[in-house]
């Protein structure tokens, strides 16, 4: 019997309680496909992390899959928190890197940026590739998946949009805050459409004036890989900046926050920003819990 150290952190968040919650488990290289499936469903939150420092490629690999044993890529809430757990407990992850920081989700490497002035909530920035819109879904059609009146899904000339950049997802505006809390969802119509559409998951999201702090607030959706709903959603975070960059809404090189979780009570703060070389999202973590799981 073998056994791994583990940390849960509460991700997108400065606070215990909120935010996303992330079981990280660490270990000494790659597992059986078996082992990681039993313990991100034994775990059962949206996402569980695997994570050990390569010698080899110099950096942490990490390694993310659902309860149902779908692996995750992207730099999401599932990245954000594997790499704040190990600075956390001090493992060394840039020591052998120069200026540029970064990771290796499964294959791919992810460009970070690490500000440690509060060693107790380290702040990361992970880069996304630049948006690229894919295809339009018929208002009617998704308002119906989400059990809600037509004229609900529009927001000024927003329309729903499937939007990619590591990951691709339906950026569905909604007309207020009021449809978005209103939001019920047909699991069997959302998997209809996304598997129409090639996409994951339905990012619902509705735009504030600018004198909130926020520029949206927002809800995910993705039955297809067991997430119910998801309390933050950095994946989903990025192809939404993509879009509000492309219709003229927000600016390049400023940053914007959007409001997730608050349906759920556990409010998330993620922090976008587009630049010329592709989309930063960015956030804090905080351990809640430790312990030991036996494989």
């Amino acid at each position: 019997m073998k056994n791994y150290q583990y940390y849960v952190l509460d991700v997108f968040t400065q606070e215990r309680y909120r935010g996303n919650p992330l079981a990280v488990v660490l270990t000494e290289g790659d597992l059986p496909a078996s082992v990681y499936e039993n313990i991100a469903r034994e775990f059962g939150y949206s996402e569980t992390s695997f994570i050990y420092y390569s010698e080899k490629e110099k950096a942490l690999k990490v390694r993310s899959f659902s309860p149902t044993g779908h692996e995750v890529g992207g730099a999401g809430h599932n990245l954000l928190g594997a790499v704040c757990a190990a600075l956390l407990i001090k493992m060394d992850i840039f020591k052998e890197q120069q200026d540029e920081h970064f990771v290796i989700m499964k294959d791919d490497r992810i460009n970070l940026k690490v500000d440690l002035t509060n060693p107790d909530t380290p702040f990361i920035g992970m880069r996304q590739a630049p948006a690229i819109v894919k295809a339009y879904v018929e208002p009617a059609d998704v308002a119906s998946a989400l059990s809600l009146e037509t004229d609900l899904v529009l927001s000024g000339n927003l329309s729903p949009t499937v939007v990619a950049t590591e990951a691709t997802h339906l950026m569905v505006p909604l007309k207020n805050v009021q449809a978005l809390q209103a939001a019920r969802v047909e699991k069997r119509l959302l998997l209809e459409i996304a598997q129409s559409y090639g996409f994951e998951g339905f990012y619902c999201f509705t735009l504030f004036e600018e004198d909130t702090p926020y520029i949206a607030q927002a809800r995910f959706f993705n039955p297809g890989i067991g997430i119910d709903e998801d309390p933050a959603t950095g994946s989903a975070a990025g192809p939404l900046a993509g879009l509000l960059f492309h219709s003229g809404r927000i600016n390049i090189g400023k940053t914007y926050r959007i409001l997730q979780g608050s349906q759920l009570n556990r409010p998330s703060v993620l922090i976008l920003e587009v630049t010329s070389s592709g989309i930063w999202i960015s956030g804090s973590s905080v351990i809640v819990m430790e312990g030991i799981i036996y494989v």
